[in-house]
């Protein structure tokens, strides 16, 4: 468990790390590949690949390290969590204008829709998907979601590892079925992301979000298996509470969607 270090001050000075290098080198590699592959090059999907594995490699090496230092080497103390905290909600306030200009495109073409579709929204030739089927049931599921994990929080905080692992087990369920239900949404819509304007920001706008949840369930299976291995007190859990406030961003952005692509663009 956590171990107090011999500092006499309290920030963490990082030992030489050859993980930022290699990260940045494999990003290079899988956007080279990218570009290759989409202008026909032969040896683009080969670099795509090879550039996705050593992303994958250096993610875990990276943050295999990062867990060490917080979890046996006691380096994250009270000033380097605050740099932490501060880091995640600033990763968050990012991917919150990220989805705003997903909305500003949505809101923009549905005020002026133009003669091209109909001059009405959503466009004439486009039959919307009834929201109060699968997207509500998703809603409920992905807001119970955000319940459970708020129950994960407070039990760990409580000392209560079985009710902590309960919880985090129900929450990284719900959002498993949610991503199985978008999933059947997608090949049952009666409309494809090449139908428009109407099409590219919807599968743009639900995509991505789906994406977020994908990226979520992965960083609360992490905190689970943390939480099985005694990464966690009740004290210092600081991992758990990034993939939370994570997980309640996520849980927001799908009520915005849900009432404004769902809801009032079928209307």
């Amino acid at each position: 468990m956590n171990k107090k270090n011999n500092q006499k001050h309290g920030f963490h000075l990082v030992d030489p790390s050859p993980w930022p290098l290699i990260s940045a080198f494999s990003a290079l590699m899988l956007t080279f590949g990218a570009v290759l592959f989409m202008h026909g090059y032969s040896n683009g999907n080969f670099l795509i690949k090879l550039g996705f594995i050593m992303i994958l490699f250096s993610m875990f090496c990276w943050w295999r390290d990062v867990i060490r230092e917080a979890t046996y080497e006691g380096q994250h103390t009270y000033q380097v969590q605050i740099g932490l905290k501060l880091g995640m909600i600033l990763f968050i306030v990012s991917e919150i204008m990220f989805f705003f200009a997903f909305f500003w495109a949505f809101f923009h073409f549905s005020f002026n829709p133009s003669i091209s579709i109909g001059g009405v929204w959503p466009p004439a030739f486009i039959a919307t998907i009834d929201p109060w089927k699968v997207p509500l049931l998703n809603t409920i599921i992905l807001l119970s979601s955000g319940a459970s994990v708020t129950w994960c929080h407070h039990s760990l905080v409580a000392g209560i590892k079985v009710k902590a692992l309960i919880a985090l087990i129900v929450t990284i369920v719900a959002a498993v079925i949610f991503t199985l239900l978008q999933r059947f949404e997608y090949l049952s819509a009666p409309f494809s992301i090449s139908d428009g304007v109407y099409g590219s920001s919807f599968y743009m706008a639900t995509g991505f979000h789906g994406f977020h949840v994908l990226i979520g369930t992965f960083f609360l299976f992490i905190c689970l298996l943390r939480l099985y291995f005694n990464h966690f007190t009740q004290e210092h859990h600081l991992g758990f509470e990034a993939a939370a406030w994570y997980w309640h961003f996520v849980d927001v952005v799908w009520l915005f969607l849900f009432i404004s692509i769902y809801w009032w663009g079928s209307n």
